[in-house]
């Protein structure tokens, strides 16, 4: 898997992307601490809210944001969101009030929302080759594992040495650090539409580039089952993130080092799988893994309800850890394949917009899980919770099943009947009775706006 880091311009965007990822857990740790200064026993309100401006701000703002990547060079517009959070980041120790902790949360969120999707659509393109690709998911993947599990470490060794208030500046440096090294990479080329000359802008603007991301979704069967399968991480994640130092200090009364141990064995479970995926994907299709692994968890959160309405016991312990071990590999196993059902299922020019539409959709199942994991926890207890959101994950995996056909070509015969003859789309078409008829890699684009039905009936085309 590491042979990918031999590609000069990949190994400084992975770079990028592990310190500003090491940056955002230490601001994760100072915020905290942060917020327990100015809002004392209200500090879990505070971040509770401050979470709740993130989900927001990726789910509104992101799209819109994305859509101007077209517009503004890859490069240009990475390097300008690390610089923004590298200044908003040092602003945060001088805060005394509430609300301007929010505004600066959601500044900081907002250069987020900007950089994520534009960096996961240049991997590819970086990447061409579908294997390396397939690398990098899973080295994407594990640098989010390790930022759990090395920032808190990091942060807390810091701490000894100086207050929390330094913790933002080393999160200032991680994002200028990251900064640096996407300006030394090479410039991505413009991808220009198809049927149009490269270099000439595709003339959408910002709200059409946002309605086509939807669109990409909606239309494409594979990306609602994508949509459907974020739901089903979302709920199982929701219970491990949310409920975690409830369950560990409140029903099994240990300490607080062992919330970090329940996290990090979701977190080795996530990695041990991610490590073990390009092998796997080799062998099996996106589908044949991602849908298991989707079935998979309301199983697990079954049996985390039964361990929570047990008394506490060593078995329960063990079995506890195990579940969020397992829940970390099931969410692994859907979450790291999904840039490559995304890739398959988007032109290379509207990969951007592709990319922002997904970040923006999968944290609105965050933004409905987290809360809805802290309600049910608070009013109805740790067993109800489980279940309820194993509910959820169950009516997730059915859907992405129903949605993403077991027969699913990336070529696709299909007929254009309202394009004229000599058209350059249609160069190798051949005449039909309603238009004319030719397959290939079939994605949503301009001269596809439907998707094709099975029994390869005319479906009407954009000229």
């Amino acid at each position: 898997m590491l042979s990918v880091l031999r590609n000069r311009t990949y190994r400084r965007l992975f770079t990028a992307q592990a310190v500003a990822l090491a940056g955002t857990g230490l601001a994760t740790v100072a915020l905290g601490l942060l917020a327990y200064d100015i809002a004392g026993p209200d500090a879990s309100a505070v971040l509770g809210t401050a979470l709740a401006i993130k989900m927001v701000t990726y789910v509104f703002v992101g799209p819109l944001i994305g859509a101007l990547a077209d517009r503004v060079p890859r490069r240009t517009l990475m390097v300008g969101a690390d610089l923004a959070r590298a200044a908003v980041a040092p602003a945060l120790p001088f805060v005394s009030e509430v609300w301007q902790v929010y505004v600066l949360v959601f500044l900081l969120q907002t250069a987020s929302a900007a950089f994520t999707p534009v960096f996961q659509a240049t991997i590819p393109e970086v990447l061409p080759a579908e294997a390396d690709y397939t690398r990098a998911l899973s080295m994407s993947r594990l640098a989010y594992d390790l930022e759990s599990l090395f920032s808190p470490a990091l942060a807390t060794a810091l701490l000894t040495l100086v207050s929390y208030d330094w913790l933002f500046a080393g999160t200032a440096a991680g994002f200028a650090a990251s900064a640096a090294l996407v300006a030394s990479t090479v410039r991505a080329r413009p991808v220009p539409a198809p049927g149009e000359p490269a270099g000439r802008p595709r003339g959408r603007s910002a709200r059409a580039k946002a309605a086509l991301g939807a669109h990409l979704f909606r239309a494409t069967p594979r990306l609602r089952a994508l949509l459907a399968l974020d739901l089903a991480v979302a709920a199982a994640g929701a219970i491990v993130f949310v409920d975690t130092v409830t369950l560990v200090r409140d029903h099994f009364g240990r300490p607080a080092d062992a919330v970090s141990l329940a996290l990090a064995a979701y977190g080795a479970g996530s990695m041990l799988t991610a490590s073990a995926l390009p092998r796997l994907l080799r062998r099996f299709a996106d589908r044949a893994l991602m849908l298991p692994a989707a079935f998979a968890l309301p199983v697990v959160l079954t049996g985390v309800a039964v361990v929570t309405a047990a008394s506490p016991a060593g078995w329960s312990w063990a079995a506890l850890l195990a579940g969020w071990a397992a829940l970390g590999a099931a969410c692994s196993a859907v979450l790291t394949p999904a840039g490559r059902v995304i890739r398959r299922s988007t032109a290379d020019a509207d990969l951007p917009t592709a990319f922002a539409a997904q970040f923006s959709l999968s944290h609105g199942c965050w933004l409905l899980t987290y809360p809805l994991a802290g309600l049910l926890a608070s009013t109805a207890g740790l067993p109800v919770t489980a279940l309820v959101l194993g509910a959820v994950s169950l009516a997730g995996a059915v859907a992405a099943a129903r949605a993403w056909p077991a027969r699913d070509p990336s070529r696709l015969e299909h007929v254009h009947p309202d394009l004229p003859p000599g058209h350059p789309h249609l160069a190798g078409a051949r005449p039909a009775a309603d238009g004319w008829r030719h397959g290939h890699h079939y994605v949503i684009d301009r001269h596809h706006r439907r998707w094709p039905a099975d029994d390869l009936t005319a479906v009407s085309h954009g000229r």
